[in-house]
């Protein structure tokens, strides 16, 4: 069954990226190869994957900077408003509804999951869909205080299992549902 999953990483106060959207805290962080929450692991159960304008323009600048390729051969979905250009076949532009574009991603995944890159934002409309079923994260002992929020949304989450992955404490978390916002 295909479950829709964010997997992400996070500074300890909460943040995917600071305020100028680098991520230049996060790849200074040592991993264990095969560690709890190993990238190379996950990506081998995912079938399609989607990310917001903000985490698609960071792997483009960072591929331009580091002469690397489009990683993903899987369908990948940007939501955006802005006009964008797709840099693979593979990528599609998309807008509107979150839940029409999860459809199209769930039909590509073929009994795959589908991985929510980034950002929190997205997850969170997600969420309040009732689409996202789990969080991977990755807690980085960093501090930004400022940037981009993990997820600024009211959930309500299970821990179903955390570990150690080098330098950063990770944790598995099942959705459970949309705390409603107070007032």
């Amino acid at each position: 069954m295909t479950r829709t999953v964010y997997y992400t990483a996070t500074t300890l106060d909460g943040f995917l990226a600071d305020e100028h959207d680098s991520l230049d805290w996060l790849l200074s962080q040592p991993l264990d190869e095969g560690g709890m929450l190993d990238h190379g692991a996950f990506i081998g159960g995912i079938g399609a994957l989607l990310m917001g304008r903000t985490t698609y323009q960071w792997v483009l600048d960072h591929n331009a900077e580091t002469g690397e390729e489009w990683a993903y051969p899987q369908p990948t979905w940007v939501m955006t408003h802005a006009d964008l250009a797709p840099v693979a076949d593979t990528v599609t532009i998309a807008s509107g509804d979150v839940r029409e574009v999860h459809a199209a991603m769930v039909a590509a995944a073929d009994g795959k999951d589908v991985w929510v890159v980034g950002g929190g934002d997205l997850a969170g409309q997600l969420a309040e869909a009732g689409l996202l079923d789990e969080v991977l994260v990755s807690i980085a002992p960093v501090t930004l205080g400022a940037g981009r929020p993990l997820l600024p949304r009211r959930l309500d989450l299970r821990l179903t299992s955390h570990g150690r992955n080098g330098a950063f404490l990770c944790a598995t978390y099942d959705v459970v549902g949309v705390r409603s916002q107070p007032g």
